[in-house]
């Protein structure tokens, strides 16, 4: 069945048509431009088999590969090329290569840029494709030799294409000068391709439309991947389009002292702070929302970017958290993330992907250090997490990110200040009394209602965490070094 009549032809590409807002324009030219790698080919290739698939006739002109070439990329990404994708290779007539008769008055630049467009022209006569690739201008562009001959034969092509009705994708690698802009004015839309070399780690890639005629899109940046089977988009994630209705309730610890210090608990749909230098506790504090969630029947998902899944189940099965065991039954999902390795995003879509088909009603990220190791550029990392936070807070998820402070007594320093993003910010902190390096939690801000204003002590042993009352009898604990200023020091005994 040939489905050309309808309004938009996709591409095949997981997120580009979302970005797109629904795909390409049907009967019209559109450049999908990039430097050599940034996956030109393999997304020409899979708009030409999402035709195929639909039963429409496609056809692959190529100046740059082989067949050959082609079909072996093809088959690298799992894609069959069926009996609807023609791919015609066009090589220079044999004239053309005999340097006798390239001698003559008229440059041969002239017969082989004519010959080139005849052939095109003949090839799709045969075919009648819907859906057209053409690989690539950089070849026809060598053959113009100049930009009026160029924009000439760009306009010949587009007004040819016009009047056979078909959806083309005109492919640049960009090896010309960045400043001829020649096809941007001629064509219906323009798709841009980046690739990033960061200092350390794997290539970034990016994609951004830079004009639709006639269509609202997606604009900015969009983060994309190649891997076996193709192109994946992640969509640029903005809150404002997500909302949910859910029932705002307050959610509790398992801790009575933990959920008094927050003034009852946690109100569901909105996002935690936890702060303090390194090895204060700040992932077991979210676990422990995490643990309380698997008991009242909700599910949970944990980002972890900084420790080792198998190191993190023994230390928590020792503190009674069974987060393998969780996970072998399908109440959690635990993701290990590198960050050299992911881009930004790509891991909001892998959270979305867990709120909407996980399920998932509590989130741990875990941590924001690790995950500004994934964008060296501090503003670009607090608007990620603004719209990422909103986007949880929306779907009615309890979110629990960490951020490990510089230091450990004394003046603490964050890596980037996310605090006035969350909705609660819990500081932890280290202290020194009576000869022992001690522990300390506060509440220092809380936009869902009131909450304790003191600093309670609080311990890590085989029963996980316990909370004592609030130092009332010190000054400075925050500082590291308190003063003791009362009767009686309301300590907890601290167990190894």
């Amino acid at each position: 069945m040939d489905n050309s009549g309808s309004a938009r032809a996709k591409t095949g590409v997981e997120g580009l048509d979302d970005v797109l807002s629904g795909g390409l324009s049907r009967r019209h030219v559109f450049l999908l431009e990039g430097s050599p790698g940034t996956g030109k080919t393999t997304i020409a290739l899979q708009f030409l088999q999402e035709g195929a698939a639909l039963g429409e006739k496609c056809l692959y002109i190529t100046l740059s590969e082989t067949e050959e070439e082609l079909r072996d990329s093809a088959a690298s990404h799992s894609m069959e090329l069926d009996r609807n994708i023609e791919i015609f290779e066009l090589v220079p007539p044999e004239s053309l290569l005999n340097a006798e008769q390239q001698q003559s008055l008229l440059y041969s630049s002239d017969l082989e840029l004519g010959e080139t467009t005849k052939l095109i022209f003949e090839a799709f006569e045969r075919t009648k494709p819907s859906r057209v690739v053409l690989d690539s201008l950089s070849e026809i562009r060598l053959l113009a030799q100049s930009s009026l001959r160029y924009r000439r034969q760009i306009l010949a092509l587009k007004h040819f294409f016009a009047k056979t009705g078909a959806t083309v994708l005109l492919l640049d690698d960009m090896t010309s000068d960045s400043l001829d802009k020649t096809v941007h004015s001629v064509v219906h839309g323009v798709i841009h391709l980046e690739q990033l070399a960061p200092n350390y780690g794997s290539e970034r890639r990016r994609l951004r439309i830079t004009k639709y005629r006639g269509q609202a899109f997606r604009g900015g940046y969009h983060d994309f991947t190649i891997k076996t089977g193709g192109v994946s988009v992640f969509p640029r994630l903005r809150a404002i389009e997500h909302r949910t209705e859910f029932e705002r309730s307050t959610l509790k610890s398992g801790i009575v002292e933990l959920d008094a210090l927050l003034g009852g608990g946690i109100e569901r749909g909105s996002s935690t702070l936890l702060i303090g230098p390194a090895g204060t506790g700040k992932s077991l504090f979210a676990l422990q929302f995490v643990d309380a969630a698997v008991k009242r029947g909700e599910k949970a998902a944990l980002f972890i970017f900084d420790e080792e899944l198998g190191l993190l189940f023994e230390r928590t099965k020792a503190l009674d958290f069974d987060l393998e065991t969780y996970q072998r039954e399908g109440l959690i999902h635990i993701e290990q993330l590198d960050a050299a390795e992911l881009s930004p995003g790509e891991f909001a879509q892998r959270v979305r992907d867990r709120v909407a088909g996980f399920d998932a009603k509590t989130v741990v990220i875990d941590s924001i250090n690790g995950y500004q190791a994934s964008m060296p550029e501090e503003n670009a990392l607090i608007l990620h997490m603004h719209e990422l936070l909103q986007y949880l807070n929306r779907q009615g998820a309890n979110t629990f990110v960490t951020v490990a402070q510089h230091g450990l007594v004394g003046d603490m320093k964050s890596p980037v200040d996310v605090t006035y993003l969350a909705d609660t910010v819990v500081l932890l902190r280290y202290f020194e009394a009576l000869g022992k390096v001690r522990r300390a939690i506060s509440v220092v801000k809380k936009r869902t209602g009131k909450h304790e204003e003191t600093i309670r002590e609080f311990t890590i042993g085989k029963g996980g965490l316990s909370l004592g009352e609030p130092l009332s009898g010190f000054q400075g604990v925050l500082r590291g070094v308190p003063t003791f200023v009362g009767e009686k020091p309301h300590l907890q005994s601290v167990e190894g």
